[in-house]
């Protein structure tokens, strides 16, 4: 089965919430990251990225506004030698501190679970690339398995040597339309992480992504190319709030 484009699988998808996707470059030179997040509610949209050290915070765009910041802001990605760890929410720091202690990505998740949000307990999406001597990435979702949030369902997913090209996506939310059922509770994101054709260069990757992430919903993006050969990066994240990129 062939790799969906970009288009085909964000394009009108009003709300797949946040979403990491994880590849290699089309020229196979570079390790692949993007981060979005999308928001519904005032909270959640009044939100931007900024960099920190070698990753990146959520921030308040106004300050005034923020009602409740302790599930939207966060260290969504963070640096670790030749690692770089990516999600949705503080897990990230659980990630940083278990693999520096010597452990691993699959033990760091196994001590979390999906957000306390209730009815939606929103899936935690986690992503490890690791781009030292053998390149390759891990993805994983801890969602609940059930409507009262009593137990939690964890998934892990590792790809070791990539194709050129190609990614994956992990989203918190299906969120296709009101025929799959987007509303309270949303749907949790089901199945393996979706394959996808990524396009060359980071400007046309990112482009690609922000273009098609829903106009009303959309908060905000992270995007970043590791060099396969030096570990140099380049970065770019774009913001609705501020109405450009950085």
């Amino acid at each position: 089965m062939n790799p969906s484009t970009i288009e085909q699988t964000l394009g009108g998808n009003p709300y797949p919430g946040r979403g990491i996707i994880l590849g290699k470059s089309e020229d196979g030179d570079y390790a692949v990251i993007a981060y979005f997040i999308m928001g519904r509610s005032e909270n959640s949209r009044n939100r931007i990225f900024v960099e920190e050290g070698n990753g990146i915070r959520t921030q308040a765009y106004d300050a005034a506004k923020v009602s409740d910041p302790s599930l939207i802001i966060y260290s969504p990605v963070r640096v670790l030698d030749s690692r770089t760890i990516v999600t949705n929410g503080d897990q990230t720091d659980t990630v940083f501190d278990v693999l520096s202690q010597g452990g691993t990505f699959e033990e760091a998740l196994r001590t979390r679970t999906f957000e306390p949000d209730a009815p939606n307990f929103t899936p935690r999406i986690s992503g490890l690339v690791e781009t030292g001597a053998a390149f390759g990435y891990r993805l994983s979702i801890l969602k609940s398995g059930d409507v009262s949030g009593k137990s939690t369902l964890r998934y892990f997913y590792e790809y070791g040597s990539p194709a050129a090209g190609e990614g994956r996506l992990i989203q918190t939310y299906l969120g296709r339309g009101p025929a799959d059922g987007d509303g309270d509770p949303l749907p949790p994101f089901e199945g393996e992480p979706i394959r996808l054709k990524l396009p060359g260069t980071i400007d046309e990757f990112s482009h690609a992504v922000w273009e098609n992430l829903d106009s009303e919903n959309k908060v905000s993006l992270f995007t970043r190319y590791i060099s396969l050969k030096t570990g140099l990066t380049e970065t770019r994240i774009f913001n609705k709030n501020l109405c450009k990129t950085e």
